[in-house]
Parts: C-alpha cells; sequence; structure tokens
C-alpha cells in the first residue's frame, strides 16, 4: 500500500504560480513513476504530467508543456507540480498518483495507476 497526500493547492489570479505536493507514505519503494491528474466540472479527470521515480524524466499535457514542471524527491518521497503562469482553465481538483509499473504508452489512463491522494483544489480567477 501507498498512501498519498497532496497539498499547496488554493486560490490564485491568472500568471500567478502555485507549487503542489504529494507526499508519500507506506511501501515509497514501489514507486515506479508518479503523476498528476486534474478534474473540472464536463472535462473529468485528465492527465496533466508524470515522472519516472528513477530517472526523473518527465512528461507533459500539451495543455501544460512550458507552464508546469513535475519534479520528485525520492530522498524524501515526496513529488512536486510547480504551476507557472496559471491560467483559468486551470482551475479543477489536482490528484497525484503512483504507479508499479509505468509505461510511457499508457501514461495517460486512470488504469496505470495503483494509488491515489484525495486531491487538492486550485482555483484560478480574476
Amino acid at each position: 500500500q501507498v498512501q498519498l497526500v497532496e497539498s499547496g493547492g488554493g486560490s490564485v489570479q491568472p500568471g500567478e504560480s502555485l507549487r503542489l505536493s504529494c507526499a508519500a507514505s507506506g511501501r515509497a519503494a514501489s514507486i515506479d513513476a508518479m503523476a498528476w491528474f486534474r478534474q473540472s466540472p464536463g472535462k473529468g479527470r485528465i492527465f496533466v504530467a508524470a515522472v519516472k521515480w528513477s530517472s526523473g524524466n518527465d512528461y507533459y499535457a500539451d495543455s501544460v508543456e512550458g507552464r508546469f514542471t513535475i519534479s520528485r524527491d525520492k530522498a524524501k518521497s515526496t513529488g512536486y507540480l510547480q504551476m507557472n503562469n496559471v491560467e483559468i482553465d486551470d482551475t479543477a481538483v489536482y490528484s497525484c498518483a503512483t504507479s508499479r509499473r509505468f509505461d510511457v504508452a499508457t501514461m495517460t489512463w486512470l488504469t496505470t495507476y495503483d494509488f491515489w491522494g484525495q486531491g487538492t483544489q486550485v482555483t484560478v480567477s480574476s
């Protein structure tokens, strides 16, 4: 079992920055990759970014490429999502998830991930 707890959400204005954290506990050694998804009304839960736990290789949805950066601190068993130049459309509940077996071909699929956090609300408004 891996327990995940997100933090860092809040209300910001367009153009500002926000950093989300995802703290893992339990069998964190089983983590092969961590990803962030977001869910907003009418859009379902969609892929945002993923990071390979061992190498740090990172992957992004087109909508956030160049604005968001995913990273992880293996020693702290914690992942991060740095959100820069946020837009109103970034408003969503952001959830982190971990996978025991990572493949870039399926990294956007919900079923790739074994454990999920509770989510943290990010609201971007002017």
